[in-house]
């Protein structure tokens, strides 16, 4: 059960903010976003993932670096339209 528990929590930690992306995608606008809130996920995700890579626990690892991708791409996005906002 707890395998089950932690694979739904992975997920859903891993997506949470691709809403987010995908509304910055469509919309081009970051004035809202917090390029520091993002900055700290980002690290703490990355975190996860050393965590991860030491405990050699594929699950830990895997919804970890894809919550990196997102957040990395997420703050990309940021610098990338703040100019034009």
């Amino acid at each position: 059960m707890e395998i089950v528990i932690g694979i739904i929590a992975g997920i859903l930690t891993s997506i949470s903010m691709v809403p987010q992306l995908i509304k910055v995608i469509k919309e081009k606008d970051v004035a809202n976003l917090s390029p520091i809130m993002i900055t700290i996920l980002l690290g703490g995700v990355s975190m996860w993932v050393v965590y991860g890579v030491l405990l050699k626990e594929w699950p830990i690892i895997l919804s970890n670096a894809f919550s990196v991708l997102v957040n990395a791409t997420l703050l990309t996005y940021y610098f990338f339209y703040r100019e034009r906002t």
